[in-house]
């Protein structure tokens, strides 16, 4: 007797160990990176700003890491800091973003719950009329009535359903780090956005006051050939700088209302009236030191490649799910309940009644069916591979192209700045050598088109300078906390920049509050009552 206890015990214990620890997904190890160890050096990429450079204005990040500082920290004005919390309120695609998230969770729950058996309670009654010729004792109308529980279960064996299981969960934390991404996409495109639109200002009060000085000289030329002094050469050469002006001034008064209107796209909201005064182009004072790193950096920094690499996951273990379809499946069904012909006599003594029907299934043939989707599941993966790598070097080519930039443009500031004071010296002598009569009036036409165009240079540069140091602190995993010093969410966090409406939480979850959320795992998230080794990457033989 002790024998066949010790026997059944043993059959016990392995067959769990079988159920929960055989897969035939193949270990996983994350592709070489296929870029350098280091960013490029020498040259312009060693020309990066210092914390005692004349442009950071006293402003420093300290040394941190671009996803350490928090985007109220990196923009100084209070203006583009309120629009961009609006932006993250009210964006209509980070709103999409968001709820992808809760469908990817609500899909790897219902792959998950196929791991367990499913039970249903059943009530039925069936009524049945026989021929009389057919019948006992002329019963020809039957009745049975019957209640009772239902259950199912496939016991995955081979891995299967847990191999499908954890593709979902990579497909979910893939999602959830492609929102992190947009999200930081998002307070990247509001800042140049609203730069654009600071510059396209700039540019109107230039135009605006070149129209002012060549209305002034057509005036005088005007004047002067009226009355036979001077030529209508000069009077038609004023003319054209005036009508030049103008166009210019329509031109960027269109560009200034459509940078307006793709603002407020993104704000998704119309901007509103009490916003905080913000200051112009070249008072924004962004961080401009912060350190680049390693290009190993990169994979923790950027949710894109922490997404590319969860796809990559999902891959692979389709890829168990693929190989486990040649091997049995084994399901469970059964019942439990009551029968009899009457409806009072379903709980009386001797009624019960139950069924326990056990199936394997064996795949034979299939006209190729399991071999085309394993070799489907290998080429995914294959493709998962080659987007990752792209990930890894598109965050390369960005980030030392970022670099390149911000080791150029203050020289080319301050060079520009030198180029428009002597373009505007160079007016004011021309128009003084026209007046004296020493110079024709070309000259002072020429001079003021140079000087336009200088100006809108250092414009264009002021820009460019600004977008590069918001994109490459975006490139460098810079956007996601507020402050600096803040708690990083997990990437499946909801939104809570003045929202009010509640985290609705995952099925079967207590309601958490934001704190306690804020320190959950994003698997912690999906299952509140799952173990916490759910979210552990574990890599099993086949077996």
């Amino acid at each position: 007797m002790l024998r066949h206890s010790l026997m059944a015990t043993a059959v016990a214990a392995a067959l769990t160990v079988l159920v929960a620890g055989c897969t035939f997904e193949p270990k996983y190890e994350r592709p070489a990176e296929p870029t350098t160890s280091t960013f490029p050096e020498g040259g312009i990429y060693s020309n990066q700003p210092t914390s005692s450079s004349t442009a950071s204005n006293g402003r420093t990040a300290n040394n941190l890491a671009a996803p350490d500082i928090g985007w109220r920290d990196f923009f100084n004005d209070s203006r583009l800091q309120r629009i961009v919390e609006l932006a993250l309120k009210n964006n209509r695609d980070l709103r999409v973003s968001v709820l992808n998230v809760e469908a990817a969770r609500a899909q790897y729950q219902i792959t998950r719950a196929a791991l367990l058996p499913t039970i249903d309670a059943v009530a039925s009654q069936n009524k049945q009329r026989t021929p009389r010729d057919l019948s006992f004792f002329n019963q020809t109308i039957s009745n049975t009535y019957s209640v009772g529980l239902n259950a199912s279960w496939e016991i995955d064996f081979f891995g299967r359903i847990r191999s499908l299981k954890d593709q979902a969960l990579a497909q979910y934390l893939s999602t959830a780090e492609s929102r992190k991404a947009a999200e930081i996409a998002l307070v990247s495109s509001v800042a140049d956005q609203y730069l654009q639109m600071l510059a396209v200002d700039d540019l109107l009060t230039v135009t605006r006051n070149t129209l002012k000085t060549a209305e002034d000289s057509y005036r005088i030329t005007k004047l002067q050939y009226d009355n036979g002094v001077g030529s209508e050469l000069d009077e038609r050469q004023a003319e054209g700088i005036v009508e030049q002006a103008r166009a210019n001034l329509q031109t960027e008064m269109r560009l200034r209302a459509q940078a307006e209107n793709a603002l407020v796209l993104l704000v998704g909201e119309p901007l509103p009236a009490d916003l905080p005064t913000g200051l112009p182009l070249d008072s924004q004072n962004l961080l401009s030191d912060i350190p680049a790193g390693l290009p190993s950096d990169l994979l923790v920094r950027r949710p894109d490649i922490a997404a590319a690499e969860q796809s990559l996951l999902a891959a692979n273990a389709n890829i168990g799910a693929a190989r486990a379809a040649f091997f049995p499946r084994v399901s469970l069904t059964g019942s439990f309940g009551t029968l009899s012909p009457t409806l009072g006599g379903l709980f009386k003594p001797g009624s019960a009644a139950w069924s326990f029907a056990p199936q394997i299934s064996v795949p034979i043939f299939e006209g190729g069916t399991n071999l085309a989707n394993l070799d489907l599941a290998q080429v995914q993966k294959r493709i998962e591979i080659a987007n990752y790598e792209k990930a890894i070097q598109n965050a390369f080519r960005e980030v030392a192209d970022g670099l390149a930039a911000r080791g150029t443009f203050d020289d080319q500031i301050k060079a520009l700045e030198r180029f428009t004071n002597s373009q505007s010296r160079r007016l004011e002598l021309s128009d003084l050598r026209y007046r004296n009569g020493v110079d024709s009036y070309l000259a002072v036409l020429t001079a003021q088109t140079d000087l336009y165009n200088a100006q809108q240079l250092l414009i264009n540069a002021r820009l460019q300078r600004l977008t590069n140091l918001v994109d490459l602190y975006q490139f460098l995993g810079g956007g996601w906390i507020e402050h600096a010093g803040d708690q990083p969410r997990p990437a499946d966090a909801p939104v809570d920049y003045g929202s009010t409406a509640p985290a609705v939480p995952a099925s079967g979850a207590p309601a958490a509050s934001s704190a306690t959320v804020s320190q959950m795992t994003p698997v912690e998230r999906l299952l509140p009552r799952a173990p916490q080794a759910e979210s552990a990457r574990k890599t099993v033989a086949p077996g």
